[in-house]
């Protein structure tokens, strides 16, 4: 059986060189999505400046909720600082180091912002220096010594023009620059080294200066930070209040409290000693909601923001991998169906000879499993470099951190081996189906033309399908959310399947339509183009109806990303009355007393802070607790000067202590009214209950929650305000005194409260152009299995061009009937694609922007027309061209 798949498979390479190529793309696609998502759930970043530490002791930075993923916590929760004397007299422990990270960043000598990498967590004390492993090796000078020296990496000594000895200018946790004395240049000449990066205060200092300077219960440092008379301990920060630690729930009691409390612990062990240590440390710490890690992890504590991005490639991967199993899916057996189709005369024979159904389609099958085993190995290894540009693509943007590797392994190759090796198999079993079943008398007398009559069970549940794809693009009407936009894509391509399966039935009766249209006083070419179509359906359909899925699939996908952009947008701009706003960058948030500043300004009528983070609501749904993260909000009461969310129901300023108000979607389906009490897990997983006193209607541009300013005050990895919304008197004075103002500070950076648009995707944020880029990928892959297909279905064809000729037909009549079947192919396809296409964007527009129609680019609809067109005839005039220079006998 296995040789003689070999055989035929040499006798068909045209046909199969189509398989090959839509399993190659189907493997490397997904290769790609798997290696994704294992590295979503595996991959760490460095330890950078926790290389020195052997365990690390700090909060849990995910919450979990039973039955589902985990979710990142993207604010710093902190643990009490009494730990580390406690760890510090552990059997083992050489030294136990407290660290903290607060707002910093340097002014050079013109006064602009020198930020030492992220200057929200820039600053630190100088006992952090013994975590990198680094400090005795690479410091050019001495420690801090008391409240007016700091000490500086190079990288950021070099940017600022400075050197040891020099006085500098630092902005701390949003007070006034104040100078200090460089001390010390850490980190080895000539290196960008971010293991030590930021700026290093003396330990006492750097407790005042970040709010942790509480007593300390476990021995007292001197003003270089370095150890007490132990020799073990380096501590910056005070003890814990109230002496608990964070619960597995969230914070404690304290609410966010800094005073007493450390970001991490670091401890360096002995030789040899660092499983034994870890393992004391973790039974010590059980219960708690705190986690002692070593090796790669460590690298995690540092930066809280990583768990969010894993999280990030976990969802793209799981968004991704749906669509990519449906399209890879159906181009592959798309393609074996023309395969199939190429050998009935075969099939038939064998049938005629004794072939029972069985080895029939185990021939099949067998054959098919030979041409992708050939190409599911390269295409693996390309989905691995696929999976890198993605990655690169994804540092880019800003959406995961540079630092952040891909993790390689075997696994998702592996998983598309199965996945491929399971389509080919029930693909050509299929495929195989109708000729395995029939007499052999029947089976070699349709083995030269088509079944006259499709199927109807087949034609139906096409129709049942398509029924079922516009049923399902109405839910934008009703939930004007991100998942309500997401059922357009989905029901164009579920409309497409539907098309697959009736469109045997579709392309007769079109054909039918050409033909008795064309049948007087049309050309020989025009009249043999139609009755090929009429004739030759379920060749044809297979055709259409892939490209038909290609328009679908990028209209839909295209058309839903920047309607929802523009409803976002329109939202946005809809709701902000401030004309400014200001932000700081560089120094990780507002300095103290802006917003009084601001509001003494002439010309400014109102101003108020504005700041986002990330929550978790928790609510019932169908007698379960569902846990739904997302971004919030966080405004004051005085908000409704400067943004109108188009409340509906209550006042945004009610918005005091722990208050919330909430989207009219979020406030239908989560039963959440106003007056109503809904449980929150903050950005710094602390659970709390908060009272809803508004409803709003913009939640697309706003979000589904509001938090009160009082509510997020200490749950958010700094204390400073994020940016500041602003509302002038509209006059130029008002405009050039509020601009000289942010000329005065430093860092203070003033721009629309609403950037202008530029039209089109340039304003588009980075998941918006990550969803394109997909797109494009996916395109590419489906139009180079339609070029491969239709090669493969016009080289099988050589007989009926020969017979053709011999009957008298030139070969310039061949080349126009076949254009004239290609233009018909392309405009069968492209009408179908836009009949398709039309409900559910025609549905979205109207949910959410009130139009029956999408936004976005003009240009996409007659470029995908003739990109369609293009393709349709370059690879249908190829392959003819070649044939026709055989002599037809």
């Amino acid at each position: 059986m296995f040789r003689t798949a070999i055989r035929m498979a040499g006798h068909r390479i045209t046909a199969l060189i189509a398989v090959a190529c839509a399993v190659l793309g189907g493997a490397a696609l997904v290769t790609a999505t798997g290696v994704l998502a294992e590295s979503g759930l595996r991959s760490r970043l460095p330890a950078g400046r926790l290389a020195g530490a052997d365990v690390v002791i700090a909060a849990d930075q995910e919450f979990r909720a039973p039955g589902e993923l985990p979710t990142a916590l993207v604010e710093r929760r902190r643990i009490p600082s009494r730990l580390v004397g406690e760890l510090a007299g552990l059997p083992g422990v050489t030294a136990a180091v407290g660290d903290i990270s607060f707002p910093a960043a340097l002014l050079d000598a013109r006064g602009r912002v020198v930020a030492a990498g992220d200057p929200r967590v820039a600053g630190h004390g100088w006992s952090s220096t013994r975590l990198a492993g680094t400090a005795d090796a690479h410091v050019d000078g001495n420690a801090p010594a008391g409240a007016g020296e700091v000490a500086v990496d190079r990288a950021t000594a070099a940017a600022a023009g400075i050197a040891k000895g020099d006085s500098v200018r630092v902005v701390v946790d949003g007070r006034p620059a104040a100078p200090y004395r460089v001390s010390a240049l850490i980190g080895a000449p000539g290196a960008q080294d971010r293991a030590t990066g930021g700026v290093y205060f003396a330990d006492p200092t750097a407790a005042r200066l970040s709010g942790r300077d509480g007593a300390d219960d476990t021995g007292r440092t001197d003003d270089t930070g370095r150890a007490d008379d132990t020799g073990r301990t380096g501590v910056a920060g005070g003890a814990d209040a109230s002496g608990a630690a964070p619960g597995s729930g969230g914070a404690n009691s304290a609410g966010g409290t800094r005073a007493g409390t450390v970001d991490l612990v670091g401890l360096r062990t002995e030789p040899g000693a660092e499983k034994r240590v870890a393992a004391e440390v973790r039974a010590r710490l059980a219960g708690t909601g705190l986690l002692a890690v070593t090796g790669a992890d460590r690298g995690d504590t540092a930066e809280p923001g990583a768990g969010a991005s894993r999280s990030l490639l976990v969802l793209l991967a799981g968004s991704l991998s749906g669509i990519v199993l449906l399209i890879t899916g159906f181009v592959t057996a798309s393609a074996l169906a023309v395969s199939i189709a190429g050998q009935r005369r075969d099939l038939a024979l064998m049938r005629a000879v004794g072939a029972t159904p069985g080895q029939i389609r185990r021939l099949a099958a067998a054959q098919s499993t030979v041409v992708a085993a050939v190409a599911v190995v390269p295409g693996a290894g390309l989905g691995y470099l696929l999976a890198g540009q993605f990655r690169r693509l994804l540092a880019d943007r800003g959406v995961v951190p540079p630092g952040l590797p891909l993790t390689f392994s075997p696994l998702p190759a592996l998983a598309a081996v199965l996945l491929l090796g399971l389509t080919v198999q029930v693909s050509a079993r299929c495929s195989a189906w109708r000729t395995s079943r029939m007499p052999a008398t029947e089976a070699v007398a349709e083995s030269r033309s088509e079944p006259r009559d499709p199927s109807r069970a087949r034609t139906r549940a096409g129709i049942v399908v398509v029924v079922a794809a516009t049923a399902m693009s109405a839910l934008p009407l009703f939930s004007r959310t991100l998942v309500g936009a997401t059922a357009t894509s989905v029901a164009g391509i579920v409309g497409a399947i539907g098309l697959a399966l009736a469109g045997p039935a579709l392309v007769r009766g079109i054909g039918g339509a050409a033909a008795r249209a064309t049948r007087s006083g049309s050309s020989a070419p025009t009249w043999l183009a139609t009755a090929n179509l009429r004739a030759y359906a379920l060749r044809n359909a297979g055709i259409v109806s892939t490209l038909a899925m290609a328009v679908v699939f990028v209209l839909t996908y295209t058309f839903t990303q920047t309607t929802v952009l523009a409803a976002t947008d329109r939202d946005t701009r809809a709701g902000t009355l401030a004309e400014q706003r200001l932000t700081a960058p560089g120094l990780g948030g507002l300095p103290n007393g802006t917003l009084a500043a601001v509001r003494r300004t002439p010309g400014v009528s109102a101003a108020a802070p504005v700041g986002t983070t990330t929550v978790v609501w928790q609510y019932r749904q169908f007698g379960d607790t569902v846990s739904e993260p997302g971004s919030a909000t966080i405004l004051t009461p005085d908000a409704s000067d400067v943004l109108d969310l188009d409340v509906r129901a209550g006042a945004l300023d009610r918005l005091t202590g722990a208050t919330v108000a909430v989207s009219g979607e979020a406030a239908r389906t989560r039963s959440a009214g106003v007056g109503r009490r809904i449980s929150l897990v903050l950005g710094d997983g602390t659970r709390t209950e908060a009272t809803v006193v508004a409803v709003y209607e913009r939640g697309l541009g706003f979000g589904p929650v509001v938090l009160s300013g009082d509510l997020a005050a200490g749950h958010t990895t700094t204390r400073l305000d994020q940016s500041l919304l602003v509302r002038t008197d509209g006059t130029r004075a008002a405009g050039q005194h509020l601009a000289a103002f942010a000329a005065s500070r430093p860092g203070l950076l003033l721009a629309p409260a609403e950037p202008p648009s530029t039209g089109g995707l340039r304003d588009a944020p980075p998941e918006v152009w990550i969803n394109l880029v997909t797109i494009v990928v996916l395109l590419v892959y489906l139009l180079l299995s339609i070029a491969n297909k239709l090669v493969a279905a016009t080289a099988q064809r050589r007989t009926e061009l020969a017979a053709l000729r011999l009957n008298g037909t030139t070969p310039r009549q061949i080349r126009a009937m076949m254009r004239r079947e290609a233009a018909m192919t392309a405009a069968t396809a492209l009408v179908t694609a836009l009949l398709l296409s039309a409900p559910p964007l025609a549905l979205l527009g109207q949910g959410f922007l009130g139009r029956p129609w999408p936004a976005g680019p003009a240009w996409l609809l007659p470029g995908l027309a003739a990109l369609v067109t293009a393709t349709a005839f370059v690879t249908v005039e190829l392959p003819t061209r070649r044939t026709l220079r055989t002599p037809p006998v």
